[in-house]
């Protein structure tokens, strides 16, 4: 029976500056630790929209593993999926705001969720998955992303695949390498989220509208592009499009933005007259619409506190009644 959304990536420990915190050589050296990853944040984000999601990764048994792993339960995200990894570390990222955008640094050489390979896979998943969503930079180190990969192949066709590539370029190491798997990814999706930022490394020089046609014809049914505060744009390859503008709010900091609008877009994805390919490539420009400020709703709502840190339904229903 399908039953879950879920979440197949990276979790790790985001270190977020603490503004009041002390200063050395005009540098902030205060940082207070929140569960984190891309990958993750969809997940909690889901399951906060009353969504059923699972994750899937391989979880250190350090001190920040099992931190994760209680984060995890405590959200409400099913973590029959997870794999422990004895004797490695966690992923840890440092976050400091540069003009307003996040800027990371990571260290993830060796930590347990770059570990994952297929065959340790619970063969339950393609049992009960009904959507997975998979990205970000899982797709970057180790045997994660070959794990990843092999993953979506065989859930192709037996369930909806959405992936949000969220590029990283000051991670890449092998841009060849990576240009590969992100077009066998591609080919493999039914939905597909980008940033206008992760077009402006895919496409350099080519309008959004150019960009949405040349990854439908890569594969997926439903394209879509976040593009900050003009809203987002999308397009199916049945020809409907959508748009929608982004909702005036006062944003504390945009971490974890795309990961909520990738929350709400699955949410309304999975809605049950959505649940198949077929029914995407038929989808109206009225539904689409209807998806796109859904999403921009709980992506709005995130901005309006610090970090990664999505709304509950009755939240996002509220706050778009008013709008």
């Amino acid at each position: 029976m399908h039953k879950f959304i879920t979440c197949i990536g990276e979790c790790l420990i985001d270190f977020f500056p603490v503004v009041e915190g002390e200063a050395s050589l005009g540098y902030g050296t205060d940082f207070r630790m929140h569960a984190g990853g891309s990958i993750l944040n969809v997940a909690v984000a889901l399951s906060r929209l009353e969504q059923p999601s699972a994750f899937v990764c391989k979880v250190a048994d350090d001190y920040f593993g099992r931190y994760l792993r209680t984060y995890m339960q405590v959200e409400g995200v099913n973590t029959k999926f997870l794999l422990a990894s004895p004797g490695t570390h966690s992923t840890l990222a440092f976050v400091a705001m540069e003009n307003g955008h996040p800027a990371y640094s990571f260290y993830s050489e060796g930590s347990a969720d770059t570990l994952l390979t297929a065959n340790e896979i619970d063969e339950a998943l393609y049992r009960e998955t009904k959507i997975l969503h998979l990205g970000s930079i899982s797709l970057l180190n180790g045997t994660t992303p070959e794990a990843i990969l092999k993953t979506a192949q065989r859930l192709k066709d037996k369930a909806l695949i959405s992936f949000d590539p969220n590029i990283r370029p000051n991670l890449i190491h092998n841009e060849a390498v990576y240009r590969d798997m992100l077009a066998r990814i591609f080919s493999l999706a039914d939905v597909v989220k980008c940033s206008d930022a992760d077009l402006t490394w895919l496409y350099p020089g080519r309008s959004s509208e150019e960009c949405l046609a040349a990854l439908l014809a890569l594969g997926p049914a439903l394209v879509v592009v976040t593009q900050g505060e003009r809203g987002a744009i999308a397009a199916s390859v049945g020809g409907a499009q959508g748009r929608v503008a982004a909702f005036s709010v006062p944003v504390v900091d945009t971490v974890g933005a795309g990961d909520a609008f990738c929350a709400g877009l699955l949410t309304c994805l999975s809605e049950p007259e959505l649940r198949t390919r077929d029914e995407l490539e038929r989808i109206s420009g009225e539904v689409i619409d209807g998806m796109l400020r859904f999403a921009a709703g709980v992506s709005a709502l995130n901005c309006t506190r610090a970090g990664a840190n999505a709304p509950r339904r009755t939240e996002v229903e509220d706050f778009l009644r008013r709008e």
